[in-house]
């Protein structure tokens, strides 16, 4: 059973009127985590689409930048992507569930969860200060520490500025040594392997690859500084 066969009998749960949020109430267990990452992208981009006043966007495009989907499974994921536009639910209900679903300790997940939206904001070339507002408030709502989502923007937002020991997270001052290490920490932790264990789904491991592209060359830009 594909992962969007899994969505589509977890929609198929909900009640005649039941908002979309309710689907997290009913994923628990380890089981179900990549059907929970995978609608907390999709739900949680919905309503970032409205946080620039563009909801006119190409949802299958958007959608393709962080999920591989088949033109066959395209219907499941717009009708995720609908019926979270259309839920007068906020955004801010969503990510509470989303927090709650994957648990006080699943930190990385939740970063993996942000990181897609990053991605999605970024689906129509543009980053706007409103969008840059939803993914701040939704990161404090995951619990996520200002560094953090710091590192993120450094390496999605190229009008930020790209600094490379933000994308590590560590402090411009700290010995290389350090910065190995947060550098060799963060290639294991984001490694296509470990993502698949804490539960995303093989349809979005070009995170994986992305991110890793920037840790790399996050590392590679300070030792070379260094070694000038």
């Amino acid at each position: 059973m594909s992962i969007w066969d899994r969505i589509a009998d977890a929609l198929a749960a909900l009640v005649a009127g039941e908002p979309l949020a309710s689907v997290f109430d009913r994923l628990r267990g380890s089981a179900e985590r990549s059907v929970g990452f995978t609608i907390a992208v999709i739900a949680l981009g919905a309503k970032l689409a409205k946080a620039d006043g563009q909801v006119t966007r190409d949802e299958v495009a958007t959608f393709r930048r962080v999920f591989t989907i088949d033109e066959a499974e395209a219907a499941n994921a717009a009708r995720v992507y609908n019926l979270a536009r259309q839920d007068v639910t906020g955004f801010d209900a969503y990510a509470r569930k989303v927090r709650a679903m994957f648990g006080e300790g699943d930190r990385q997940m939740l970063i993996d969860v942000l990181e897609g939206l990053f991605l999605i904001a970024l689906a129509d070339g543009q980053y706007h200060p409103n969008e840059d507002e939803y993914l701040g408030e939704v990161a404090r709502i995951f619990g996520l520490d200002d560094g953090c989502f710091a590192s993120l923007r450094a390496r999605f937002i190229d009008g930020l500025g790209h600094d490379p020991h933000d994308v590590l997270g560590v402090a411009h001052d700290a010995p290389l040594e350090e910065i190995r290490k947060a550098w060799r920490q963060a290639v294991k932790e984001n490694h296509p392997d470990a993502m698949l264990a804490r539960g995303v789904p093989p349809e979005a491991l070009r995170l994986a690859e992305r991110r890793l592209i920037d840790i790399n060359r996050a590392w590679d830009e300070i030792r070379t500084r260094v070694a000038a």
